[in-house]
């Protein structure tokens, strides 16, 4: 297990591909509902099909439930964020020796993602990884904090055009708090990666520290490493840095990227895992960040702005919630072409080059778990250790 962070620089790694927006068609909310609808019947299908043949630990009758976070009741919201509280008072389980600055669970999280981020994203484990990484969350939740639901997810295109209103972030006391202070004048994100032109991404309504929701007085402890906010400054990120959450949502790349346009053209025009999860990130050269990239800004702040240790905001496991379901949706449109469909190498844009992810790659969370798995049980929701599927 290596817990040492290498680094490439801040333009390449967030500008790879930034792209003209998708304008949002009001009728895609209407086409996803429907895909959902269709991938969650073939999964049925598929559950019945293999009970017919042998015995399975997950059928139809015990999937749990993952659901979009405003369809969940307040107090089931606020049994969530009470557990993430929880989280975070409890002790880190990662070395200080190597990573000094962990002070709780939540952080073994961060620390795992800072120290495998080149490599697990524009790699062959992106999707699978994310997967994994955010069941293990949901999973110590249950386990350590007592919580009884699932992993929420957060529907990018539902509020896109006015994402502070949402019910995950409308600073209410059943959100996952709302917008940072907002800090006048700030400057919109600049990204540059020769010999490509800049991309200017606004600046958001916020900016400053979380004033409101349960998280109005939590404390990041890890990072920045690579953060647009400070100038691309770098750092380890593995030290003791304590700051206040800070979020600079704005609606503008929401509904520029992470739109229901932008989230149905994603399944239907990419019929190969190679595109699908390169669109997904962003297309280098392209212009796009991709819905994944959409989401990431669209909360943005510190750390959120960050790829390293933008699971330091609590809501990264909502993103990541919907990134694993557009991914499930795809999957499960063609289960037998897509569910095992794997495409890339262990490291970020093969860069140095390394070898080519297959089923027998195994995934080592850091100190988040003991158990390390191959790419081969994490691919679908409904085997290996898995048994979920999405509302």
């Amino acid at each position: 297990m290596r817990l040492s962070a290498r680094h490439i620089s801040l333009a390449w790694l967030t500008a790879v591909a930034f792209a003209s927006p998708a304008p949002d068609n009001g009728s895609d909310a209407a086409t996803l509902k429907r895909l959902a609808q269709t991938a969650s019947t073939n999964e049925l299908a598929y559950l019945s099909n293999r009970a017919m043949k042998h015995s399975s630990t997950c059928t139809a009758e015990n999937l749990s439930i993952r659901k979009e976070w405003g369809t969940l009741s307040a107090e089931e919201r606020i049994a969530y964020t009470n557990a993430v509280l929880c989280l975070q008072e409890k002790t880190s389980l990662t070395p200080k020796n190597l990573v000094p600055g962990a002070r709780s669970r939540f952080d073994d999280w961060v620390a795992t993602h800072i120290n495998q981020t080149l490599n697990i994203h524009y790699t062959g484990t992106f999707l699978a990884w994310h997967r994994w990484f955010t069941w293990i969350y949901e999973q110590a939740l249950r386990t350590e904090c007592n919580y009884t639901g699932t992993q929420p997810y957060w529907d990018w295109g539902l509020y896109s055009s006015n994402t502070t209103s949402s019910p995950v972030f409308d600073g209410s006391a059943t959100s996952m708090s709302g917008n940072g202070e907002y800090i006048p004048g700030h400057s919109p994100i600049t990204l540059s990666m020769p010999p490509y032109p800049d991309v200017i991404l606004p600046a958001g309504s916020g900016g400053g520290c979380v004033i409101s929701g349960p998280f109005q007085n939590m404390t990041v402890n890890l990072g920045p490493v690579a953060l647009p906010l400070s100038n691309g400054s770098v750092a380890t990120g593995l030290n003791y840095n304590p700051r206040c959450l800070k979020r600079d949502i704005g609606s503008a790349v929401n509904q520029a990227y992470a739109n229901y346009t932008s989230i149905v053209n994603l399944i239907v025009e990419n019929d190969n895992i190679e595109d699908f999860q390169m669109v997904m990130q962003g297309v280098p050269g392209s212009g796009s960040i991709g819905v994944h990239g959409g989401g990431h800004y669209t909360i943005a702040g510190d750390p959120g702005a960050d790829f390293y240790t933008s699971p330091g905001d609590p809501v990264f496991y909502l993103h990541h919630g919907m990134i694993d379901r557009t991914w499930w949706i795809w999957q499960n449109l063609d289960l037998e072409r897509r569910r095992d469909a794997i495409s890339g190498t262990g490291t970020f844009l093969n860069n140095p080059p390394s070898a080519n992810t297959t089923l027998d790659t195994i995934v080592d969370l850091g100190y988040v778990t003991d158990v390390s798995i191959a790419m081969r049980d994490i691919m679908s929701t409904t085997d290996g250790p898995f048994c979920y599927t999405y509302a």
